[in-house]
This record gives C-alpha cells, structure tokens and sequence, in this order.
C-alpha cells in the first residue's frame, strides 16, 4: 500500500513537474510569437479596395475600375443561405469555437491519414480572416501558431457576424473576384440576394482553391466540389433532402457578366471620365475607393450619336472607293479558327468580320466570325451568309473583280433581308460628335471618332481643329452686343488686308466672285460671306472679338489677326459646343462635364456638377413656407436679347442659307457650319431649345477632303439624321424669346420694314430699322454700313473658310 502511494505521488509529482514546464513553454512560445503580432483593432475600421463603378444617367452600369474586383457588403445584407453555404464548406463549428477548432483539426488529420479526396480545412473562417488580414500566406509553423493566437483575439475582440462579414468580403473566389458580392454578378451577373442554393453552393467551394474549379476549365471537377458542399449543407440540417438533391441535378451555370463601355459604345466618354477621376481622386480612390460616379451619359442618345457619326463617316468614305481587304486567309480547311484569330473591332455592331468562301457573277458565300465560348475556345458553329451585288454597288465594281476566296471583310447586314450582308470598310476619314444639354452642361452623348477599339485618341475633347465658319457666329454675336442690329448693312466685296511684310491679303467668298454689294448682317451669317464677315470684324475690332471668344470658352488667347475671324484658329469641338450652348440659353456661363455626382463608398457625395443653391430644400415638411428658390450664379456672358438675335439669324442658316438641308428635321433649329481652308475640317454646330449638338470630321493627320468637300454636304446632314431621331418625339418648340425683343416684319434681302411678305426678326428696344435707307452711314434707329476697302493693320494669310 505504502508502495503504491509512492508510485501515484512519484506520478503526481512528475505530472506537476511536466505541465509546469509544459505551461511554462507555452506562455514562452505565446509571448514568443506575440511580440511583434499586428494589432487586431485594424480590423475595427476595415475598408478593402472596393471597385469603382460608373452609371449611366438611367443608373444602368457603364464601366468598373479596381485592382481586386470587390463590392463591399455589410454583414446584414448578405442571405443566410450565403452565409450558411461558406460556414458548412469552410467551418461547419464557426458559431461554437474560439477562433480554433479542435474537432476540425481532428477531422482534417484523420481524413488525411485515411486518404480521403475531400478535405475540410483546419483552418477555420476566424484563422483564414487572421491570414487574409494580418499574417500573410507564408507556408510555416510559425505562421500558423501566430495566425492561431491572432484568432483567439479576433474572437475575443469582435462579433462572430463580425467576423463573418469581413471575411465574405475579402475572399478570393476566382476570376479575378474578390467578395461574395463581386461574385455572384460575374459568375452569374445576379446579386446575393438572387443566388439560389446550387449557385451558392458553387461560391462557396472556391475558397479552397478557385483555379481547381475553375468553371470552364475543370467543369466536372467544379460539379464534383459543389455538391459536395451541397452534401454538407444537407448534414448540416441547413437544406433538406430534396433539396439538396434537386440542387445537385442543377447544371453549374456560369455565365460571366461581359461589362463594357462598348455596351453603350461609349468608350470614349468613360475614358474621360476614367481620366477626370484620376485627376481628381488619383490611382488610390479610383481603383480601390468604390466611388459610385452618376455620369451624364445618355445610353439612347449616346447610340444615336455613333449611329449618325458613323454613318456619315461610312458615306464620305465610301464616295471615295473600296481600298480592297483588311487581310486573308487559307479557306481549305476549317476556316472559323483562323477568322476567330483575326483582331475585330468590337464597337461597331452590327459589322462583322467575314470571310470569302467562294464567288459568282452574282455576289460571294461569307464564312462569318465565330464568337468565343467563356472558356476562351472558338465556337464550334459555322455561320455564313451571302454577300449580294447590291451590297457592293458602292464600289463601282463586279465582286470578281474587287474580291478573291479567302479575302477577310467587313459586312453588316442587310435590313429585312436575313442572311444577305453589305460589304463595309473602315473609313479613313474620322471626326467627333457631341450632344449637350445647353442649360447645365451636362453632356448626353460623346463619340471621339469611327472606333474606340481603333484609336483611342477622343477627337472631340483632345483634337484641336480650326472651326472655320463655325466661329462666325461669336463674331457676329460681338458686333450684336456692341451696336449692330440684324439689319446693319455691310458690303460683300472685296477687300484688302496689308501685311507684315507688305503683301496683301485679300479674302475671298468660298464661291469665290467679287462680291454682290451690301446685305444685311443676318444674310452674311446663313450664307457664311467672307468678305463681309471680314469687314464686320475690322470694324468692331479683333481685340474685342477676343474677349468675347474667351468669354465662351473658345480660346483662352486669341490673337488680333483678321483671319481669325473666319475660324483659321484651333479648338476643340468640345468647347465649340459649349460656346454654343451659351448662345442657346440666353448668355448664362456653362461647365460642360460627364459627371453629375460621385459618392464615396458610403454613400457621402463628393463632388457635384451643379453648383445652384437651393433655399429652402432642406424643409423638413410643408408648413406653408415659400417655396424652395434655386440661386443661380452662374456669369451672364452675353446680353439675353442678343443670344436671341444670334440665334434667330443662325433659324436663318437652317431655313435658307448653308444648313438648309437640315430643314427637313422639320423643328425649330439654329446652327452654323463651317468648311476651313482646302476643306481640311467640316463642321456643323446647332442646337434646338433645349438640345446643343456639333459635329466635325477630318483626317487624323489634316489634309483636303477634295476641291468639292463642303460642311453643307457632309457635316450638316450628320447633324440632320441625330436631330430627326433625338427630337422625333419632342414637340416643335419655338426658341424662347427673352424681355424686351421687339419682333418687326422685315425683308430679308433687304432689312427693311415690310407690311407683308417679310420675316419676323429680333430688335432690341431703339434699334428697330427705317423704312428704307435715307444714305449712308446710318444713326439712332437706322442700320450701320461697314464699306471700308483697305485695311493697314497687321495680319496674317489664312484666309478663305466657308
């Protein structure tokens, strides 16, 4: 007896003796590898790098920037199903254990030793937050027993929904995809709260590891892991029987959300938004600060725009002969792969690359390019196509003769005629459009040239171009404020200008001749005159015509040159548009901008277009107070009466001058156009009341469009064709007509009084015009005379723009 007592003491002793020292290493090993552990409270005020997206003006989603693809979701928005899915994948004891769990760690071994393929991890959803957040991913015991203490900490510091919540967010789930959220809209382009349990199920067997699953690549083996967590959701009395079952019958349906600009064919203008975030929040707050950006686009508006531009670059293009096929082929075999190789533009739907098959005298078989599987792989479809005679009539030559077997085109089909296809080009000639609402500046639409794909040079914000005749109407709203009436007469003849050097220059009329004598003002805009624009802008002074151009955001310093008043200076279309909106909403200032608002992550506003204050829209209810008053501050660049003077002789342009194929939109319109010098640029720039719209085109690298080339014949009908879509369904509102305008019936060739048979044009109070002339000069109410010859002031020679 006594022996065995001291066989149990000697026991109890060494028991103590080993778990003293056992503890003592312990606390040795804790404080160890707690010395330099991070400090948990980091994870209090987490914010990961959340994707930036961009919203068209209806909410739909334009483009998204990020370096990891994550939207972030608060813990309470994500389903219980989602959540249930990841904890039965991943640590089915998540709501019972301290941060480590013990029974998982037994499992994993045991299922290890037995040679079991699926494994559930031993780490748990607490330690995979410690290593995404603040150990890392290095392979060791050490990582692992400072990823162990962390988790204790985090379990003792932070709720469990907490913790599930920052690690739902942070995951990587594959495809570049980091969230749940993130997730499900690119693989199933839905969100959390649409997932059903197969879809679920899915995401939640991708933490393991996202490249063994992938969707397209190990398909079967993705199946496989996914009904496995199906399985554990079942065992776990999340889903029942039949459920599960049914959920495992599912096909895996991946179908990757394909989000681009070139939805809306909108590159160009989410470049420049993508370009002006950049500026304004650098690389850090656009591509991880989940900015939510409400830009100005108008998705129909901005299809219309691309539609018109294109088809009017399409027309002058293929006016100048087909320049024979972009590449070629071998067509002997299976002709889809190498077609699907070829590089294809992709936004300029519905064109299509294609290739030549075989040929008659009637018109050539097409192979057309196949599209591409998720996975990558070349579509196993074959479709083809004819391509018609009819459809080549613009090339003046017998498909023989223009085409071989195995040339690679562009076609687009033919309206109502399935299966039968144009044969198209890329146009050489490019240009710019943009669509503005004159009153805010908000821009609804902007097109930079032919294709986004092909260049992304953004022609209407960053090419300076001279506007030629364009510009004409800042000359003349300048002689309007500081005068002139419509009726101010001015000789159409020619007229000299002495030079630096001693040499002249003499401006001609695009029509050339030598003049038809004095007209009124209004008759020297609609049929865009030189020379008389020339004599105006002597007599009002280059200096002054400068200051009015900087006042509309033209140039920022233009020089006194004579030959600047016919638009031989360079500028953008964007800011020709701009200067034009001010005409059209009485002389207030405009910003153009793509963007209304952003909001930071949590919804706060940032940044606002509009600038107007508001009183009284903070009300908390109606109790009988004013109404709310918005302030608007905005600088008066121009007289409102003479806006509208500018703006009723440029009606005159659409109605009888240069524009007036426009005629046919059959609204009320103003506008100008504008030939430069050997007709390197075409321009139309116009507006109806509430519609500010221009547009140019040109080579890339300025040369002449031909000795015929006019804004009238290939502008202004681009302009035409957007504005009989966009207004189709507007009602014909007249240009509103300010305080003060005297409307008088007058004859347009003349500018005098008539009782009859006249026009109705705008005067200012004291400036209405005499029944007829009584001599030269004029004074008090009757019209000016500018008939000055020669000029000694310094100039320059670019002269002749229509």
């Amino acid at each position: 007896m006594r022996l065995l007592a001291r066989f149990l003491g000697f026991v109890f002793a060494t028991g103590a003796i080993v778990f003293l020292i056992a503890a003592v290493a312990g606390a040795g090993m804790i404080y160890y590898y707690s010395k330099d552990l991070p400090d948990t409270a980091a994870l209090q005020n987490y914010e990961p790098p959340v994707t930036t997206r961009l919203h068209a003006n209806d909410g739909s989603i334009l483009a998204e920037y990020s370096r990891e693809r994550r939207l972030f979701l608060p813990g309470s928005a994500i389903p219980p199903l989602v959540k249930q899915a990841f904890i039965s994948a991943e640590d089915k004891n998540f709501y019972t254990h301290t941060g480590v769990d013990p029974e998982g760690v037994l499992r994993a071994v045991s299922v290890l030793a037995e040679g079991g393929r699926h494994v559930q991890g031993a780490s748990t959803i607490t330690q995979q937050v410690a290593k995404n957040f603040l150990v890392g991913n290095e392979r060791s015991i050490d990582r692992k027993i400072r990823e162990a203490i962390i988790s204790f900490r985090i379990e003792a510091a932070y709720s469990k929904e907490r913790i599930l919540e920052l690690y739902l967010n942070e995951i990587y789930l594959g495809l570049g995809n980091y969230g749940v959220a993130a997730a499900a809209l690119n693989y199933f382009n839905k969100s959390v709260n649409e997932l059903t349990l197969a879809e679920a199920a899915y995401l939640a067997a991708l933490p393991k590891g996202p490249n063994n699953y992938h969707p397209f690549q190990h398909r079967e083996r993705a199946i496989e892991r996914r009904n496995y967590v199906i399985d554990r959701m079942e065992a776990d009395g999340v889903v029942s029987h039949e459920e599960a079952t049914k959920a495992k019958a599912e096909p895996l349906g991946v179908n990757p959300r394909a989000l681009s600009p070139n939805t809306y064919v909108a590159g160009y203008f989410a470049e420049d938004v993508r370009r002006e975030l950049l500026d304004r929040y650098k690389e850090k707050g656009l591509y991880e600060g989940g900015l939510s950006v409400r830009t100005t686009l108008d998705p129909k508006m901005q299809a219309w725009t691309r539609k018109a531009l294109a088809d009017g670059l399409v027309r002058f293009d293929e006016a100048h002969g087909f320049r024979g096929p972009i590449n070629h082929i071998d067509v002997s075999s299976d002709w889809g792969v190498p077609l699907a190789n070829i590089p294809s533009l992709g936004d300029i739907k519905p064109w299509r690359l294609a290739v030549v098959l075989d040929m008659n005298d009637a018109g050539a078989r097409l192979g057309l390019q196949p599209g591409r599987e998720a996975s990558g792989e070349v579509a196993r479809e074959r479709e083809t196509g004819t391509l018609t005679a009819e459809g080549m009539r613009w090339t003046g030559r017998a498909p023989r003769g223009a085409l071989t077997v195995g040339d690679v085109i562009y076609v687009e089909p033919m309206t109502g005629q399935p299966g039968r296809y144009r044969l198209r080009q890329i146009p050489e000639i490019s240009g710019a459009m943009v669509a503005m609402d004159p009153y805010t500046g908000r821009v609804f639409s902007m097109v930079g040239g032919f294709s986004f794909d092909q260049s992304e040079f953004n022609r209407a914000t960053q090419a300076l171009r001279q506007p030629g005749s364009s510009f004409k109407p800042f000359v003349y709203a300048t002689a309007l404020d500081n005068g002139y009436t419509p009726s101010s007469s001015i000789l159409d003849e020619p007229i000299s200008i002495q030079q630096a050097d001693g040499s002249y220059w003499t401006p001609e009329n695009f029509e050339g001749g030598h003049g038809t004598g004095a007209h009124p003002l209004d008759y020297g805009v609609a049929h865009s005159k030189n020379m008389m624009t020339v004599r105006l802008a002597k007599d009002v002074g280059m200096p002054l015509i400068a200051e009015y151009a900087k006042r509309f955001g033209i140039y920022d310093d233009m020089g006194p040159y004579l030959s600047l008043s016919l638009g031989a200076g360079e500028t953008t279309l964007m800011k020709m548009v701009t200067g034009y909106s001010m005409l059209a909403n009485g002389g207030k200032r405009i910003k153009p901008t793509l963007i209304d608002r952003v909001q930071d992550r949590w919804g706060k506003t940032i940044y606002r277009h509009d600038e107007r204050q508001c009183l009284g829209c903070d009300a908390e209810k109606w109790d009988n107070q004013n109404e709310p008053k918005l302030i608007d501050k905005r600088e008066q660049v121009l007289d409102p009466l003479t806006a509208y003077q500018i703006t009723t002789i440029m009606e005159h342009v659409i109605q009888r001058g240069t524009g007036v194929s426009i005629k046919a939109v059959g609204k009320h319109l103003a506008g100008k156009t504008g030939t430069t010098n050997e007709a390197k640029d075409l321009w139309f720039v116009g507006y109806s009341p509430d519609l500010a719209v221009g547009v140019y085109i040109g080579y890339d690298r300025p040369r002449s469009m031909g000795s015929h080339a006019q804004a009238a014949l290939f502008a202004a009908p681009i302009f035409r064709d957007f504005m009989t879509v966009a207004l189709k369904d507007k009602p014909d509102t007249p240009f509103r007509v300010p305080p003060g305008i005297k409307l008088i019936s007058v004859n347009p060739g003349s500018g005098l009084r008539t009782a009859s048979g006249g026009e109705l044009w705008p005067f200012k109070p004291g400036t209405a015009p005499p029944d007829s002339y009584s001599g030269g000069g004029g004074g008090g109410e009757g019209p000016r005379q500018v008939n000055q010859d020669v000029d000694q002031r310094v100039g320059t020679g670019t002269g002749g723009l229509y």
